[in-house]
């Protein structure tokens, strides 16, 4: 019998395997209900996640504790987590309406509630992503929690080192001069494995209006419950509560956003009218629109650009509430969630702007009755599969009465989001043509209203081809991504919502049939990071002023499209 020689697996197909094996895993627990992250039951998490690596959770797979990674984590995590022993993840089961006080991460709108001193809870009201986003935090917060222990106890009677002792000493104090602050990052500095500079540049991040040392509590609290797991056997546990195994997958987040809206385009009369749905986030279009004109003197001085991009810091509150003041009067309604979703919605009838008071295309649609005038919804930004949930109940017909069914005029559909690329820099624009949901044989192929044409701007590259709908942004490792890339699937750019909202646009337009197969669709991304290159990943920081120009360049063209598509032109009479 002939040998057959097998190829070894590549580190692409082993991570493509391990992120597989997690999302079961995940499955799995959710189904049994708890688990301990550091115990047999969350081992396969943390095998999984090691031979991933994520360049998001940087040195993971050394002994030296990753800082950025760590910070990442923490911003999408609630203050005080790593001081629990008991992590429970809930559905909105009424504590809003409670004595304890909701904690909303800085990164993650989420709420969580400290139960008590030793349990964090935390409401999961957008689906299956948000559990796989938080179990795959908790997982990174655990190994780091361990790295620290091993490092800080000598001997197996639980001694400690010096270092230890000195940073334990320093958390105890509710104030500390710069000179026992210095003295405290040099001692954790040795715990981490960390230089004396790699602390400083990351110890004011970490810092909060309560507690500017929150760094170093940070560091003693996840080292602590890692010795008590190895010294006293007190182990962590995770646990999902039997009503969240009961919802979860029933959209009734989703419904409850989704019918509030029809109701409200019903009471205003707007139902009827040609709908255009953009998802993006709540202040672009916004300022788009009514910008120009409300601080049209500010623009000519210092440039339209500028000007969008100071709105976005604290010196910039005055001209934002200027905008805003002028929106409410001139079309624009405001939806705050109250479903649970946490996503907030804006309506723009253009047929109430007046146009001595909005600055975009005042000429594009002046001929329309206001039967044909536009509605706009703009609906936040959604998370991973909340975009099917939200987006799929949206599309379907609302239900009047017990067999009246009224269906949605809808024109058009534009998604406006961030996603890492894998060709080019940090502000550059993606405009796909298809959607690959990884791990699965899905895929998406679809007609892009917009064009490589349509957003070519001086200072700004722009690239075509597949965008990879992935599980998790903080599962990616470059092995995967560069397959990707480099294979014939011609991925440019990597997300969490484009295969989602796609699913739920075809089986609306092509199963179930409650809106027009011709509806037109747009699809275009700025880029937040590129994962390919160190030093560039979602955990090195933030856009800043990088990302105000594609937004706009992006959110001016969508908006050109809807309104210069909506022109009525006059009929010539009869000879």
């Amino acid at each position: 019998m002939p040998i057959i020689n097998v190829e070894p697996r590549t580190r692409a197909q082993e991570s493509t395997n391990a992120i597989e094996r997690m999302y079961i895993t995940m499955r799995h627990l959710f189904n049994r209900g708890f688990y301990k992250p550091m115990g047999v039951s969350g081992e396969s998490l943390r095998e999984s996640l090691l031979t991933i690596r994520p360049e998001i959770y940087g040195s993971i797979a050394e002994d030296k504790i990753e800082l950025s990674g760590l910070l990442y984590v923490m911003d999408r995590l609630p203050m005080g987590i790593e001081e629990c022993t008991y992590i429970n993840l809930t559905s909105d089961e009424g504590y809003s309406g409670s004595h304890f006080k909701a904690i909303v991460p800085k990164k993650r709108r989420r709420n969580c509630y400290r139960i008590d001193k030793h349990q964090m809870n935390i409401e999961i009201t957008r689906g299956r992503s948000e559990i796989y986003d938080i179990l795959t935090h908790l997982t990174f917060l655990m190994i780091e929690s361990h790295k620290i222990m091993k490092r800080v106890i000598i001997g197996e009677n639980g001694n400690t080192t010096r270092d230890w002792n000195c940073l334990e000493d320093a958390v105890q104090k509710k104030k500390l001069s710069q000179e026992e602050k210095e003295v405290a990052i040099t001692h954790t500095a040795n715990i981490l494995g960390r230089t004396f500079e790699e602390v400083v540049n990351v110890y004011d991040d970490f810092a909060t209006p309560h507690n500017p040392n929150q760094f170093l509590s940070t560091i003693y609290h996840l080292g602590l419950l890692g010795k008590r797991e190895i010294m006293d056997e007190q182990k962590r546990v995770v646990t999902f509560s039997p009503v969240l195994r009961e919802r979860l997958g029933h959209h009734i987040h989703g419904d409850r956003w989704a019918t509030r809206i029809k109701k409200h385009l019903i009471d205003h009369d707007l139902f009827d009218r040609p709908l255009h749905i953009i998802s993006a986030n709540l202040h672009s279009v916004m300022n788009s629109i009514y910008g120009p004109k409300a601080l049209k003197t500010e623009m000519e001085k210092k440039g339209r650009m500028e000007v969008f991009a100071s709105l976005s810091n604290d010196a910039g509150k005055k001209n934002r509430d200027v905008i805003k003041k002028m929106a409410l009067k001139n079309g624009m309604q405001e939806l705050k969630d109250e479903s649970g979703t946490n996503i907030d919605v804006q309506i723009f009838d253009t047929a109430r702007f007046q146009f001595e008071q909005v600055g975009f295309c005042e000429d594009s649609f002046r001929e329309s009755g206001t039967d044909q005038k536009p509605v706009i919804i703009v609906m936040d930004y959604a998370f991973g599969e909340q975009a099917y949930e939200t987006l799929d109940e949206l599309l379907k017909p609302y239900k009047a009465g017990k067999d009246d069914y009224k269906m949605m005029n809808i024109k058009s559909i534009s998604i406006m989001g961030k996603a890492g690329i894998l060709e080019g820099e940090k502000g550059d624009i993606m405009v796909p043509d298809a959607h690959v949901f990884e791990g699965t044989a899905d895929n998406y192929p679809f007609k892009n209203r917009l064009s490589k044409k349509d957003l070519k701007t001086d200072g700004l590259s722009v690239v075509s081809g597949s965008m990879v709908t992935v599980l998790g942004t903080s599962l990616q490792n470059k092995d995967v991504l560069e397959y990707f890339y480099n294979s014939s699937w011609r991925v440019i750019g990597l997300e969490m919502e484009g295969a989602h909202y796609q699913k739920a646009i075809q089986a609306a337009s092509k199963v179930r049939r409650s809106i027009s197969k011709k509806v037109k669709v747009r699809y275009a991304y700025y880029a937040s990071d590129n994962p390919l290159k160190t030093g560039h990943t979602l955990a090195s920081g933030g856009l800043g002023l990088t990302g105000v120009k594609p937004v706009y360049v992006i959110t001016e063209k969508i908006l050109e499209q809807i309104l210069e598509n909506s022109v009525v032109k006059p009929v010539a009479p009869d000879a």
